[in-house]
């Protein structure tokens, strides 16, 4: 009985999430520490659950709104991973795309 091999999805070899621009209003936290805090975040992420909405190729997104709110007061280091958290969790399919 001869079987067609199965076909098998290839992992990217790379993949690239270019953030033009975030807006934070409300926050009095250094805008570069959460830009680090944040890049950190959400490259660990990636790394380690890919992104969701990109499985089937390249996906370009003109907006991401949607996303839960965030806690103000929070220190640099948090509000980046927070955002990058809610980032993800669009990029994963949840919150609305403008495309």
């Amino acid at each position: 009985m001869n079987r067609e091999p199965s076909a098998t999805r290839a992992e990217p070899s790379a993949i690239r999430v270019e953030i033009g621009e975030l807006v934070l209003d409300g926050f009095r936290a250094d805008p570069e520490r959460v830009s680090e805090a944040f890049e950190r975040e959400l490259t660990r992420l990636v790394e380690k659950h890919g992104v969701p909405m990109a499985a089937d190729g390249p996906v370009a997104l003109d907006a991401l709104s949607g996303l839960p709110p965030l806690r103000a007061g929070l220190s640099a280091r948090r509000l980046g991973q927070e955002l990058a958290r809610a980032v993800h969790e669009g990029l994963s399919g949840h919150g609305e795309v403008t495309r």
